[in-house]
């Protein structure tokens, strides 16, 4: 048996034309969403995703507000920018590209973000709702994770999930929003990390892993059962003579060997990635409607 592979391309493709059309519906009402982003210095890896974002934000029809700013902006300057953000009524998401400069203040210039415009869903305000199942905005890639699942037709109620990896930014997040009592999500869910001993007893059990630990096969088919879906979250470079730029990407997982056990599992590239983009577009545009709520009531 191998693996059908979930083409993370596709799924995102068809949630970008939802939200055209949800764009087109909030412009005849007179709100055109908009997303402010900010980038400090010139990381090229963080250059290169935020024009990623914002030819996204052209695609479907969103407002994107370009701020580029100099390495050695200070911090009451960045700070200020946002606070002009959270004022500004054209803008309905504001996201500060990461990581910032070592000589500022990360976690000051997020908790600053006005969490009604926080669509990367990093306020601890979101995070909080988040975990006690109140409505919020949610972190973009554990979302596309919880998509990705439910568009292939995934059966999350009552799996057993295994996620591998406890980061902020995914592992405790799709952890938290797979155990909810609501649609999507009422699995069983049990979080390994790399202090975890005896890791297999744990992933041979899983109907479902989720692998974002940030380390090329911590994920192994001596390790999994067969039937099991992966979505695999990683993305290593690990060295490769043969390509043109000397590495190749891999995930976290032992693609080749664990796709003749699994029934479905995504690719790297190609899986999860494409849709963190969209996701954070799905936010954007969930603030602009929301913003609408508030107008008509």
């Amino acid at each position: 048996m191998s693996a059908r592979i979930i083409d993370g391309k596709q799924v995102a493709k068809e949630m970008r034309e939802e939200l055209k059309v949800k764009v087109a519906t909030l412009k005849e009402q007179g709100i055109v969403p908009g997303l402010a982003v900010i980038l400090v210095g010139e990381d090229p890896a963080s250059k290169s995703y935020v024009s990623a974002k914002e030819k996204a934000c052209e695609e479907i029809g969103i407002f994107s507000d370009d701020n580029r700013l100099p390495a050695d902006v200070t911090q009451e300057e960045l700070m200020a920018i946002v606070e002009a953000k959270n004022n500004d009524p054209k803008i309905n998401g504001i996201l500060v590209q990461l990581p910032l400069p070592s000589h500022l203040n990360e976690s000051e210039v997020l908790l600053a973000i006005d969490p009604d415009k926080d669509v990367d869903g990093f306020h601890p305000i979101n995070v909080g709702k988040m975990v006690v199942g109140e409505k919020a905005f949610l972190p973009c890639t554990p979302h596309g994770v919880v998509q990705l699942l439910a568009r292939s037709g995934v059966e999350i109620e009552g799996a057993h999930v295994v996620v591998v990896g406890r980061s902020n930014i995914v592992g405790k997040p799709v952890a938290n929003m797979l155990l909810q009592k609501k649609e999507n999500a009422n699995a069983t869910v049990t979080l390994c990390h790399t202090r975890t001993k005896d890791m297999a007893h744990f992933t041979k059990q899983a109907d479902i892993i989720i692998a974002a630990a940030g380390r090329p096969n911590t994920v192994t088919a001596d390790m999994v059962k067969d039937g099991v879906v992966v979505i695999d979250v990683g993305v290593n470079r690990v060295e490769d003579a043969t390509k043109k730029r000397g590495y190749r990407l891999v995930g976290d997982v032992d693609f080749d060997a664990v796709k003749e056990k699994a029934s479905l599992i995504t690719p790297v590239p190609g899986g999860v990635g494409p849709m963190t983009i969209t996701m954070l577009l799905f936010n954007t545009v969930e603030s602009a409607e929301n913003t609408l709520e508030t107008v008509n009531n």
